[in-house]
């Protein structure tokens, strides 16, 4: 029997994790009538079915079940195989993807890049502005700006800087309801997440028992929810370093403590050492520590 397409078993590897064909295909970028064809093909070339249907998805068969585990090694050994390719590139020009979270991306790392521009205009940068923690080991970023230190051994992280957080006001919301203080913050306007309960439990372990509704106004969307806190809806909780970009904003509540948040840089241990990659890691790690 001749060896299958890889693209064909990559994606036989995607629809097993995910379970059906719309989830896989959102996950590879593809579609779902291309993969459908794939798994046809695949089906044809082993002479049997990978999958049976039920009503909550896909199922391996027997035989899907057997080939499965010997599809994810070669995944694997073709992920080896790209990081040891990537790694041993020594040119600067190229792309690096970068996660970072939505305020971050949005406010702190943009006069950096444009620096990191300036200064290496060969480098491009793809930008991944999200909250959730991106798989450096599937390459789904080069480099990594996360709150959390990851604990996979393949990766390095490097501790960067603490960031202070504070509680904030539009001036023109005091200007309306007044200067919050301690006996009175529970009576204000409060801008916090919807279906993120961090803030809740913030509020719970600092003694003040609240609840979703004590926000008056909920976004899970930082940037939105940030820009909600400027446009005067309530008080929230922001970056000082953000904080101080926009003069308008008034820091309220001080005897309030709020743990800082600790900021990591992170990268797969394999590309660390490309050129590329070191000099868009270490403008980043450097800048972002400078004292403001």
């Amino acid at each position: 029997m001749p060896e299958p397409d890889w693209a064909l078993l990559r994606a036989f590897v995607a629809v097993a994790d995910a379970g059906s064909l719309s989830r896989a295909a959102e996950l590879l970028g593809s579609s779902q009538p291309t993969l459908s064809r794939q798994m046809s093909a695949l089906e044809q070339h082993i002479g049997g079915a990978l999958f049976e249907r039920t009503r909550r998805g896909l199922r391996l068969t027997e035989a899907g079940q057997t080939l499965l585990g010997p599809a994810q090694r070669m995944q694997e050994h073709a992920r080896e195989w790209s990081l040891a390719a990537a790694g041993q590139s020594q040119s600067l020009a190229g792309t690096v993807r970068i996660t970072a979270s939505e305020t971050m991306s949005a406010f702190l790392l943009p006069p950096i890049l444009r620096r990191l521009r300036d200064e290496h205009p060969q480098i491009q940068v793809e930008m991944v502005a999200s909250n959730a923690v991106e798989n450096l080991l599937e390459r789904d970023a080069d480099i990594a700006l996360r709150m959390v230190k990851p604990a996979q051994s393949a990766l390095i992280a490097k501790k960067v800087v603490e960031l202070p957080l504070g509680f904030y006001a539009h001036q023109s919301y005091i200007q309306s309801r007044g200067m919050p203080s301690f006996e009175t913050f529970m009576t204000h306007e409060w801008v916090g997440f919807d279906k993120s309960d961090q803030m809740i439990r913030g509020f719970r372990e600092g003694g003040f028992k609240v609840t979703r509704e004590f926000f008056a106004f909920r976004c899970d969307n930082q940037i939105v929810s940030w820009q909600a806190v400027k446009a005067g809806l309530g008080i929230g909780v922001g970056m000082q370093r953000v904080a101080r970009l926009s003069p308008d904003l008034v820091r309220v509540l001080p005897q309030l403590p709020v743990p800082p948040l600790t900021l990591w840089i992170t990268a797969h241990r394999e590309l660390r050492s490309t050129p590329r990659l070191k000099t868009v890691f270490d403008a980043l790690a450097t800048a972002l520590a400078k004292p403001e």
